[in-house]
C-alpha cells in the first residue's frame, strides 16, 4: 500500500499530466458514473418486474 508521500507524488504528476484537461476529464468521468447507474437501476426494474411475474404465476397453496 502506497504511502503518503507516494501518493502526493501521484497526484502532483498527474495534476502536472491532466491540469489543462482536469475539468474535461472531471466531465467525463462524472457522465460515466450516471450511465452506469442507470444501467444498474434499469437491471434492478427489470430483476423486481421477473420476481413480481414469477410470484403472480405461482398457483396459491
Amino acid at each position: 500500500m502506497p504511502g503518503t508521500w507516494e501518493l502526493i507524488v501521484i497526484a502532483a504528476v498527474g495534476l502536472l499530466i491532466f491540469g489543462n484537461r482536469l475539468p474535461e476529464v472531471g466531465k467525463g468521468l462524472g457522465r460515466g458514473i450516471v450511465e452506469f447507474k442507470k444501467g444498474l437501476r434499469g437491471i434492478n426494474d427489470e430483476i423486481e418486474e421477473a420476481t413480481k411475474k414469477s410470484e403472480e404465476d405461482r398457483p396459491s397453496s
